[in-house]
């Protein structure tokens, strides 16, 4: 089947399952399970040497054990489903900027992330799993947008604007070029923004596009909101979107206000691209017709509901290439106790995420330079042999590295490439003449929470 004709059956039961209510959507989410279960035993050799003598029929989804980024990736060629797919092959494909936005072997979305653990990891996404998040957006889009924003949106011919890390095979960007890529029309209206690029070219070519959706990561937006505060950027969306790291109230109503349009939330990740979204009550509401989230303790037993968890465990029933069972995304979630007021069928969840800082930093000439964190981090895991990296802010003008590299990796002639590309990097945004030094220590998790920052801000000082 194409994959147009399967976007579209695809999201005529994403119709038929919210009309249905809970219990439809339960019904399809545990005929998928066994579905997903039975393939990932079959033709996974991981799976099948972790379910070896578990019980399965139907199954139980709390009864399998929670598995990590770690586990799958040390076992990378098991865990696949396929057996053309390897490590070696996804790790030379993502690291050619060439190949953005093409399939891997002709069927499979190909992205790399990093994410709060700090574990780099490869995900792929079969033609299937790609038409369940096409067609989610579009449920997405019939949920959040009137018929005026509709018209709206035509009259300014879908010009989508996504900022978002463009240095290499995130997913946003990855996305955006698969859809570009596949049809004309989205080629002319889907255009990716580097946040790697310098603020007055970024504030220039989005004057210029004048884009009537605006999606990217809260921090980058909210540098955008001031900018459109000042008067230099001058864009009029009829939505914005915010995606991939959390906020606060206060940033959040920034961005509203100084950009306009429609602000929404949409919950997702280089595991599944389409995880949850917004209502007017500002709940998250969970696609659980194809994805189960599961709230854990550190013990990974369940979080009752109005407590936030440790964890969440993610089962991604769309993708079968690359199965994803109670896999733990490290994000920790609060779920609602009860139905939600705007009448969605679909579980209610709050997320507290990724929070890396925005590092302000002073310039020979006592400007101010901001910097998102995740720019920031998309240039820190460019170089081949890294396999995490922290930035630390220690002063105005001064910042600490932490690598910590692959086996048999040179480690002069990395250092020599980050600090290389940071270096351009902070530059290229006016902030020159910055120090950069290497860290003794390999980069540290958080003493509280147990999870891993990549850009940690200098503390304000006392006043």
């Amino acid at each position: 089947m194409g994959a147009r004709p399967r976007v579209v059956r695809t999201g005529v039961d994403l119709v038929r399952a919210r009309r249905a209510g809970p219990a439809g959507v339960a019904r399809r989410r545990a005929v998928r399970l066994d579905a997903l279960v039975g393939h990932a035993r079959a033709r996974s050799g991981f799976y099948e040497r972790l379910y070896r003598g578990l019980g399965g029929d139907p199954v139980e989804l709390a009864a399998l054990p929670p598995v990590s980024k770690p586990d799958l990736m040390a076992s990378f060629d098991e865990w696949v489903s396929d057996p053309a797919v390897t490590r070696a092959g996804v790790e030379a494909f993502t690291a050619d900027p060439a190949r953005l936005g093409s399939l891997f072997l002709g069927g499979y979305f190909a992205c790399r992330s990093s994410g709060t653990t700090g574990q780099p990891g490869l995900f792929l996404h079969d033609q299937a799993a790609c038409a369940v998040y096409e067609a989610m957006s579009l449920r997405i889009d019939l949920q959040w947008l009137s018929p005026g924003q509709w018209w709206a949106l035509l009259r300014g011919r879908v010009r989508w604007a996504a900022v978002v890390g463009a240095g290499g095979h995130f997913a946003g960007a990855g996305w955006m070029e698969l859809q570009r890529r596949r049809d004309p029309v989205r080629r002319r209206a889907y255009r990716v923004f580097p946040l790697e690029q310098p603020l007055r070219e970024l504030v220039a070519a989005l004057n210029a596009f004048q884009p009537v959706i605006l999606s990217g990561y809260p921090s980058a937006l909210d540098i955008l909101a001031a900018e459109q505060r000042a008067g230099r950027l001058r864009v009029h969306p009829v939505v914005v979107e915010l995606a991939g790291e959390s906020i606060d109230d206060v940033g959040r109503e920034h961005i509203a206000t100084s950009l306009g349009g429609a602000l929404h939330d949409a919950y997702s990740a280089s595991e599944c691209l389409v995880m949850a979204v917004d209502c007017d009550h500002g709940w998250l509401h969970v696609n659980a017709d194809w994805v189960v989230l599961e709230p854990v303790q550190a013990d990974h037993t369940p979080t009752p509901p109005g407590i936030a968890s440790h964890t969440v465990l993610l089962t991604n029933l769309a993708n079968h290439v690359q199965p994803l069972i109670r896999y733990d995304l490290g994000d920790s979630v609060l779920a609602r106790a009860g139905p939600c007021p705007c009448g969605s069928p679909f579980p209610a969840i709050r997320v507290q995420g990724r929070r890396d800082d925005v590092l302000h930093l002073t310039t020979a000439d006592g400007r101010t330079v901001t910097l998102p964190p995740l720019a920031v981090g998309s240039v820190l895991d460019q170089p081949p042999g890294v396999l995490r990296s922290q930035l630390v802010q220690t002063g105005d003008r001064s910042l600490l590295l932490g690598l910590d590299l692959l086996p048999e990796t040179a480690e002069d002639a990395v250092w020599q490439e980050a600090t290389a590309r940071l270096t351009a990097y902070l530059s290229a945004q006016g902030a020159t003449d910055i120090s950069v030094t290497k860290a003794c220590e390999a980069p540290q998790r958080s003493a509280t929470s147990g999870k891993f920052r990549q850009v940690i801000a200098r503390p304000p000082s006392p006043t």
